[in-house]
């Protein structure tokens, strides 16, 4: 089962090091990873997708816990989340085909962020899922770069990681 966990730690050297070498260490897959201060300079949040059983998110969230840098881990899967990912792709432009990538862009509210005589740099925002289905509406020999930032996720309501 995917699980989004989300990690509050002290904004040190290393800090990110020693997490993902937790993961490595004990064979868990890291699928996506993606790191930042908060609002407090001396934080950052980490949000990690990883896929496993319940024990096994229960297993990498205690040996989280036990690292010294690491004040807050939350598995956001466990209840109402929002999750969000952000991606770039540069696709082929020219032509007829400019009035149909825009228009895809639109259907899926994107917006055309570069423009050249013959490319169009878009970005979408949305779940994980959204942006693979625009990827899979587009004929694949027009994609010419894609990046993605893997997932953000906070909790809805009053549910915040926070000290």
């Amino acid at each position: 089962m995917r699980h989004v966990v989300s990690i509050l730690v002290e904004n040190e050297a290393g800090a990110l090091s020693r997490i993902s070498g937790l993961f490595s260490a004990r064979g868990y897959n890291i699928e996506s990873l993606t790191v930042a201060p908060t609002e407090d300079a001396s934080m950052s949040r980490m949000t990690v997708v990883t896929s496993g059983s319940d024990d096994v998110i229960e297993q990498i969230t205690k040996q989280l816990n036990k690292l010294v840098e690491v004040v807050k881990v939350v598995d956001l899967s466990e209840a109402e989340h929002i999750e969000r990912e952000l991606m770039l792709i540069k696709v082929r432009a020219g032509g007829k085909e400019r009035e149909d990538m825009k228009r895809m862009a639109d259907i899926f509210r994107g917006r055309v962020v570069d423009v050249s005589d013959n490319t169009y740099t878009i970005e979408l925002t949305g779940s994980g899922a959204k942006l693979d289905a625009f990827i899979q509406a587009l004929d694949q020999s027009a994609i010419l770069e894609t990046v993605r930032t893997g997932a953000s996720g906070i909790g809805r309501g009053n549910r915040i990681l926070k000290v």
